[in-house]
């Protein structure tokens, strides 16, 4: 059984090693933006609790900053909770909030945001969330708010069309006030008033794991350029070489803008 183990392991280093090859002197994705989805069913598959895939999925989270780091990827944005989570059962929500918080205090001393001066930005309705939680948020991005070598963004109670017509808000207060002209309002002045307006720009490559073929909500203005690549894998189970992949995939499109 060992011998087999350790065969497999070998056969899984092999790949990824080949993988890498393939996609290291073709250019990277700046931005790289995925659903983390399948959590629930990954649990239920071995028995467990829903939150128990959801732990593991918050570890997967983890590990995937590391991966996105060495290959250079500049901005990463995680979908991790959205509006619609909120009518799950109560103690599905406390344990996934939970989870949020136990990474967020992570942050706060988690040497690798330091050392690769990671800005990191919770963005959607936060004011949904419990107090703490909110007070915790606004520690974590005062304390990386003048980094701007990377960005990780992390979708919570996070709706794509809540984040427009909150930004339509935004507008049309300004313009109440006199503070802005409506001939003046175009695509960036919008983007501007975007839950995003931090990051330098749009994603380049959206991964959507769990086999669901779908935004589901995520990032409506933003994805309109972005490739979509859809992965058979829950998330607990997304490993470096399914990374490695869905870059492969993002680099043999042809990017024209309509160009």
């Amino acid at each position: 059984m060992l011998k087999g183990l350790l065969s497999a392991i070998g056969a899984y280093k092999l790949y990824e090693r080949w993988l890498w090859n393939q996609i290291k002197n073709e250019k990277m994705p700046e931005h790289i933006a995925i659903i983390l989805d399948g959590n629930r069913r990954w649990a239920s598959g071995r028995l467990y609790e829903s939150w128990i895939g959801h732990k593991y999925g918050a570890e997967r989270a983890s590990q995937l900053l590391d991966w996105c780091l060495d290959l250079g990827v500049r901005c990463v944005t995680l979908y991790s909770f959205s509006t619609e989570n909120f009518d799950r059962t109560e103690r599905e929500v406390e344990e996934i909030l939970f989870l949020v918080e136990q990474k967020l205090l992570e942050i706060l001393t988690d040497e690798r945001i330091r050392a690769n001066e990671v800005r990191v930005k919770v963005i959607g309705r936060t004011g949904l969330l419990p107090k703490r939680l909110q007070e915790l948020i606004r520690k974590v991005e005062d304390l990386t708010k003048t980094y701007d070598k990377q960005f990780l963004t992390v979708a919570l109670a996070y709706g794509g069309r809540a984040e427009i017509v909150d930004a339509t808000k935004k507008i049309a207060e300004k313009v109440v006030k006199g503070e802005l002209q409506i001939d003046k309002i175009d695509e960036d002045v919008f983007e501007k008033s975007l839950y995003t307006s931090h990051v330098p720009k749009d994603p380049d490559l959206i991964i959507r794991t769990s086999g669901e073929e779908r935004l589901s909500g995520f990032l409506l203005w933003q994805s309109a350029y972005s490739e979509l690549c859809f992965l058979d894998v829950h998330w607990p189970d997304f490993r470096r070489i399914d990374l490695l992949r869905a870059v492969r995939t993002y680099q043999h499109r042809k990017r024209r803008f309509g160009k």
